[in-house]
């Protein structure tokens, strides 16, 4: 859950977890190297939870280099019932991946939503779709990270907390043990219309007196847990992938300027060499996989995020990526047994 919540104190958008997005991984399909995997997690602790009913999520692609939406997979899900849940995805291009409101070929009608420990997937042509529950990816030794940082009693991460040492790790892996709601699809990866490379950014939205409201939105990992404020955040969860360095890359300068010492320029050459404005994933499939190269479930993305933060002074965790990934489509863990929800 590299995106859970964001800051300290702010909870998940409109105080609904189903609505909060927490990873975004792209990679080639380790069984066949002409495919691609998608994969957008939300987070929904309760028991008995589901995919949000009044809710859009979507997956969408940039295959042209101009911040725009040209493929999307659009996803909207019923109203559970007696622990179960329905779901059609429609898979949009050109102008019609750019609606607000689901629209293109429905290419998936009506499919279960998994919910027990076997994965259902479902096919259709050339694609392959899983939609339900499973064990998280992201790893994180999070009592460690507040160990390193001064976050204002509890409120936003502001800077390093004295020289970096590695006795503050605690070796805990905070998510080994939860899970989420996970929107996977493996395609062909000539569908992405790769030219030569994609961005992919997940969002979500909420249906408020017959509109459809942005509400989160997910890119690059553990992106706007560091770089932006609880009162910055939902302004960024309503705003588009196209005005992120207009409207953000003076509060990204601000904060590698204040935790990493970075000067204007280093900071900003850095943005862009990391490619972090707009919060895009990026992914070339005929370069080698891992993030910053679109993301793979064993990426150690918390390290190559302080890394990046401090000019590489934090020492490593030790953590290691969680062994119950598999093989096989969808390639996340079988989810664990009701887990208790970690702190906010």
């Amino acid at each position: 859950m590299s995106n859970h919540f964001t800051g300290l104190n702010l909870g998940p958008p409109e105080g609904d977890t189903r609505l909060d997005l927490t990873d975004l991984y792209a990679f080639q399909a380790p069984t066949d190297a002409s495919r691609t995997v998608l994969i957008l997690n939300c987070n929904s602790f309760a028991k008995g939870a589901a995919f949000h009913p009044d809710a859009v999520y979507r997956l969408n692609i940039d295959n042209n280099g101009d911040l725009e939406t040209d493929l999307a997979f659009i996803l909207v899900f019923s109203e559970p019932r007696d622990g179960k849940q329905r779901a059609t995805v429609y898979l949009a291009t050109g102008s019609e991946a750019r609606q607000a409101e689901p629209a293109g070929e429905p290419i998936f009608k009506d499919v279960e939503v998994s919910f027990g420990p076997e994965p259902q997937i479902h096919k259709s042509g050339p694609y392959t779709c899983f939609l339900g529950l499973r064990s998280d990816a992201f790893f994180i030794d999070f009592a460690g990270i507040l160990n390193l940082f001064d976050h204002q009693g509890g409120k936003n991460f502001t800077g390093l907390e004295g020289a970096p040492d590695p006795s503050r790790w605690t070796g805990q892996d905070l998510f080994a043990n939860y899970n989420v709601f996970s929107m996977a699809f493996e395609l062909p990866t000539r569908v992405l219309g790769a030219n030569p490379g994609v961005r992919i950014w997940g969002r979500v939205s909420i249906r408020r007196d017959g509109q459809l409201v942005p509400v989160d939105r997910s890119g690059h990992p553990t992106f706007a847990n560091f770089f932006f404020t609880d009162e910055i955040k939902p302004v960024f969860n309503r705003s588009e992938p196209v005005h992120d360095r207009e409207r953000f890359l003076d509060q990204l300068i601000h904060v590698l300027e204040h935790v990493g010492g970075y000067s204007q320029a280093e900071a900003r050459a850095l943005i862009d060499a990391e490619g972090i404005l707009p919060d895009m994933l990026s992914f070339n499939p005929a370069k080698p996989g891992g993030y910053p190269n679109g993301r793979l479930l064993t990426d150690h993305i918390v390290a190559h995020r302080l890394a990046m933060l401090s000019q590489g002074k934090i020492p490593p965790d030790g953590l290691k990526p969680h062994t119950d990934l598999l093989k096989a489509f969808p390639y996340l863990g079988t989810p664990h047994a009701h887990p208790d929800p970690p702190p906010a």
